[in-house]
């Protein structure tokens, strides 16, 4: 037989890696918070960039007992991959799938509007649906508003009555959770609290009564009531500011990695990137990294980190569509090693790499839209898919 060449396995240009470990990780510290109260797993957006497909899988895997997304297109993407827990979609217009819904047993939220509609659904369908009844408590977005609930309530148990729909939950969003000195909680709380006493007078009879996000999962017990909703936290990253992931026993799942695609030596005062606003302070090298904005980072994010070889670069100049450039100084090696090296945007942290939390900081906003943003155009790709604690040893 003629020797074979055993090729290496091929690297992508740009990946977004994640690890489902992580994820099932922080499904389980989050579940041992909300104890006894259940977890919802928020895999809306596209499971925060991270993948809803294989998110909810690992989050039911490590004991979430129902999922949420915003949108019932979301929400059946979730029922086409064959996912059968009880989910639950918020957020809606006047063109949303209600039958479709009602016909693949997603749970539908109802700030009021959408109660008429569902109800029409569900004598298309010929099944009744599943509502969960969403109360403004103080957020001003979605949800009724006090003075319509003791309204909607009443029509809703009408319809119920009818064998048209079941109340299955009330919920409502907090505000300042991720504040946790600011008196709005209390406020939201106490009149969510008013709001399940006129629904118990009403006879509602509830499976499920939902208030927590993330940080009122982790500061709140008060706010657990029989489910808690776990979006960013799912994800390993923090929603407080001035503490991190590992100190709230959280791992960030995702890593975002390219590969260094040119690496050249300049003279002092070189200039970089559109409208030259920065130059270089004295003969330098500069690597320019595969990644911008058409890549899902922020364009504003100048001064973000990227980690090259043990050491982060911040990135100078103007971050451009499909590109952005770091300053390696003059002590960078010049043998052309760099050319192809790994270059890491943000991942856990733990080697002292930069974080989702620095490109936030970098770019003036939080960590949930740096991830949230990643674009398609960066792959997922996913490690530790198999759980091992259910992984089979084969003999």
């Amino acid at each position: 037989m003629p020797e074979t060449e055993t090729q290496p396995a091929r690297v992508l240009e740009r990946s977004a890696v994640i690890d489902l470990e992580a994820i099932r990780h922080n499904v389980r510290r989050l579940a041992a918070a909300a104890s006894p109260a259940k977890v919802m797993a928020v895999v809306k957006a596209d499971g925060y960039g991270h993948g809803a497909v294989p998110v909810a899988r690992a989050a039911v895997e490590a004991g979430a007992s129902w999922l949420g997304v915003a949108h019932i297109s979301e929400a059946l993407v979730l029922r086409a991959a064959g996912i059968d827990s009880p989910l639950l979609a918020w957020l809606h217009t006047r063109e949303s799938n209600f039958a479709a819904a009602v016909a693949a047993g997603v749970d539908i939220g109802i700030s009021g509007w959408e109660l008429d509609r569902v109800v029409a659904a569900a004598r298309e369908q010929e099944r009744p649906a599943r509502v969960h009844l969403k109360v403004d408590t103080g957020l001003g977005r979605n949800g009724v508003t006090i003075a319509r609930w003791d309204s909607l309530v009443g029509e809703a148990m009408e319809y119920q009555d009818q064998g048209l729909l079941r109340v299955v939950g009330i919920f409502s969003h907090l505000a300042v959770a991720d504040e946790p000195h600011r008196p709005e909680t209390d406020e939201q709380l106490e009149a969510f609290r008013a709001a399940l006493a006129i629904a118990a007078d009403a006879g509602v009879d509830t499976e499920v009564r939902h208030l927590a996000n993330t940080p009122a999962t982790l500061s709140r017990p008060d706010t657990h009531f029989d489910l808690v909703r776990v979006g960013l936290g799912i994800y390993g990253l923090s929603p407080f500011i001035g503490q991190t992931s590992e100190e709230l026993g959280l791992r960030p799942a995702m890593t975002v990695r390219t590969l260094v695609s040119n690496c050249k030596v300049v003279p002092e005062g070189q200039g970089v990137s559109y409208g030259l606003n920065y130059h270089t302070s004295g003969e330098s090298s500069l690597a320019l990294i595969p990644l911008g904005y058409a890549d899902g980072v922020p364009r504003i994010a100048t001064g973000g980190p990227v980690r090259i070889n043990g050491t982060n670069y911040p990135v100078v100049g103007r971050i451009a569509m499909d590109q952005m450039v770091l300053d390696l100084g003059a002590d960078a090696p010049r043998d052309g090693s760099l050319l192809g090296a790994e270059a890491v945007m943000f991942g856990d942290g733990l080697d002292g790499g930069p974080t989702a939390d620095h490109w936030a900081e970098a770019a003036q906003t939080n960590n949930y839209e740096i991830v949230t943003r990643i674009s398609p155009r960066v792959p997922r790709t996913y490690v530790n898919e198999v759980s091992p604690a259910t992984a089979v040893v084969e003999s």
